[in-house]
C-alpha cells in the first residue's frame, strides 16, 4: 500500500505542474485579426431576410464606423456584402467602391468581384 502511496504523490508535482503550465496557456487571449462586430449578425439578418437591405446597411456603415474608429481591419466579405446591399437598392456606385474596396483588401478574391463589378458595365 505504501508503495502505492509513494507512486501517486511521485506522479502528483508533475501533474500539478503540466496542469499550472496548460492553464496559464489557456488564459492568454490572441487579438483577431479583423473586426467582425456587426458583420456576422447582418449576415445571418440577410439570410433570414427579416430586415431591409436598408436596415442592413445602415448597421453595417455603422460597424464600418466603429472599426475606423478603433484602426481595426473589416473581415473578409464585409465589403462584398455591404456592395451587394448597395446595389440591390440602386445605389450602384456605392456597391462599386465597396466591391473594388473588397478586392483591394483580399487580392484572393479578385476573380469574383471582377465578375461581380462587370455586371455594372
Amino acid at each position: 500500500m505504501s508503495n502505492i502511496k509513494n507512486r501517486l504523490t511521485g506522479l502528483a508535482l508533475p501533474v500539478a505542474a503540466a496542469c499550472a503550465l496548460l492553464s496559464g496557456c489557456a488564459n492568454t487571449k490572441t487579438a483577431s485579426l479583423y473586426q467582425w462586430d456587426g458583420y456576422q449578425p447582418q449576415v445571418y439578418e440577410y439570410f433570414k431576410g427579416q430586415k431591409s437591405p436598408l436596415e442592413q446597411i445602415g448597421a453595417l456603415e455603422k460597424a464600418r464606423e466603429q472599426m475606423l474608429a478603433k484602426n481595426a481591419s473589416a473581415p473578409p466579405g464585409f465589403h462584398a456584402h455591404l456592395g451587394m446591399l448597395y446595389a440591390s437598392v440602386g445605389k450602384d456606385q456605392e456597391a462599386k467602391q465597396e466591391l473594388l474596396a473588397e478586392k483591394q483588401s483580399f487580392p484572393e478574391s479578385s476573380t469574383y468581384m471582377d465578375f461581380l463589378l462587370s455586371k455594372f458595365q
